[in-house]
């Protein structure tokens, strides 16, 4: 039977779409929902161990939430006020930076470059330019204006959202394994080996992600933003925390980390000995992420690619907002199962010459053996010569 002619997956073509359009109707209020449900899943697993060790469902759940309660008030508590301290020392360094980059940056870069971006800089042109423009300021002025109104009711919106987090948390926590077990319970049975093959993949992909990698985000923040502190930049634990949560992406949060302390510190100091500083700090993180923070928190576990990561976030973001940023990372790892199930299934498909019964891991061990067996064989030649020769009497 053709895929067209399957009735079955036209069903569950349908279903998607439709789950697809109520995500998208349901996006402003499901926000709460998604973050919540992230949280307990990130929370079952400890749920899971506390009541293996002979404690009931209700208090490991009450562990659990105080615990992440208690984590997220002292990141609340601790690093807001220093973030927002950071920001305000950045706003009040912001005409520092200015008349550093006009009166050196700017003449170095001309003398070096023998191109006039002089004026570009200057705050009289951008004055100028400013005025030129203020029919489409004002425009925009207005705009701002005439919303503020909807913008005090979407505020009063997320602080009940913010609110509602915190209830839906202890209840998917609490019901996360009976909600579960009901899905379960609701698939087809000619399909349910293969669902659940895929949702352990795409949890063990996901988890990969969120568990390893964000612990490597955390402690590299960590160790950049003390490193920074260490060696006197107002700045360095904002550069720090910021290069730390970019650095999922390979060399990316060492880029941007490096760039901005280098700018801070010649702003401050004005001289290459806290320039090399600045490295050294650098230099230190990326030597401990990759000789022991990946080994140690994600180690060889196969997790998303930083570019199916950046490419999910903009997608998501761009096509439901804030709900699309927070369902990037989980649609990622699905997806990226579901294309491995498809090269499966390819490679075991009459159009690759495999084997439609097969399993797909049996196909992979025997396709390694085989290359090994191949590796290991010695020339032709080597073969031949290790023969016998011939005997020139005749058998009996």
């Amino acid at each position: 039977m053709s895929w067209t002619a399957n009735p079955r997956r036209w069903q569950a073509l349908g279903l998607v779409l439709l789950l697809g359009v109520l995500i998208w109707l349901l996006a402003p209020i499901l926000t709460p929902f998604v973050i919540s449900a992230l949280l307990g899943w990130l929370g079952d697993p400890m749920v899971d161990r506390l009541e293996r060790a002979g404690r009931s469902r209700s208090t490991s759940v009450g562990l659990v939430f105080g615990m992440i309660t208690l984590a997220l008030a002292i990141a609340l508590l601790v690093l807001a006020p220093m973030l927002w301290e950071q920001v305000m020392h950045l706003t009040e360094s912001l005409p520092r930076m200015a008349a550093w980059m006009t009166t050196d940056a700017v003449p170095w870069l001309e003398h070096r470059l023998r191109i006039p971006i002089a004026r570009y800089v200057d705050p009289n042109y951008m004055m100028e330019y400013l005025q030129s423009h203020w029919s489409e300021a004002g425009g925009i002025a207005s705009y701002v204006l005439a919303h503020l109104g909807s913008s005090s009711l979407a505020l009063v919106a997320l602080v009940a959202n913010i609110a509602l987090v915190p209830v839906l948390t202890f209840y998917f926590l609490r019901d996360w394994d009976i909600m579960v077990a009901q899905v379960r319970d609701l698939l087809p049975r000619p399909y349910l080996p293969t669902v659940s093959r895929l949702a352990r993949e795409s949890d063990a992909i996901l988890g990969s992600f969120l568990r390893g990698q964000f612990s490597v985000m955390l402690c590299l923040g960590t160790i950049y933003a003390v490193g920074l502190w260490g060696i006197g930049l107002d700045l360095g634990p904002l550069i720090g925390f910021i290069a730390g949560m970019v650095s999922f992406v390979p060399y990316l949060g060492a880029f941007v980390g490096v760039s901005s302390a280098i700018l801070a510190a010649l702003v401050q100091y004005g001289d290459f000995t806290h320039v090399a500083m600045v490295l050294v700090v650098f230099a230190v993180g990326q030597t401990m992420e990759g000789f022991v923070l990946v080994p140690w928190l994600v180690g060889d576990r196969i997790g998303l690619h930083p570019v199916a990561v950046i490419f999910a976030i903009m997608a998501g973001g761009e096509l439901f907002g804030f709900l699309g940023i927070l369902l990037a990372l989980p649609v990622a790892a699905v997806s990226m199962v579901l294309l491995r199930h498809a090269h499966d299934h390819y490679r075991r498909s009459g159009l690759y010459g495999g084997d439609p019964g097969a399993d797909p891991e049996a196909v992979s061990e025997e396709v390694e053996v085989v290359e090994e067996d191949a590796r290991g064989l010695p020339p032709a030649a080597d073969v031949s010569a290790t023969q016998d020769p011939p005997s020139p009497y005749p058998e009996p």
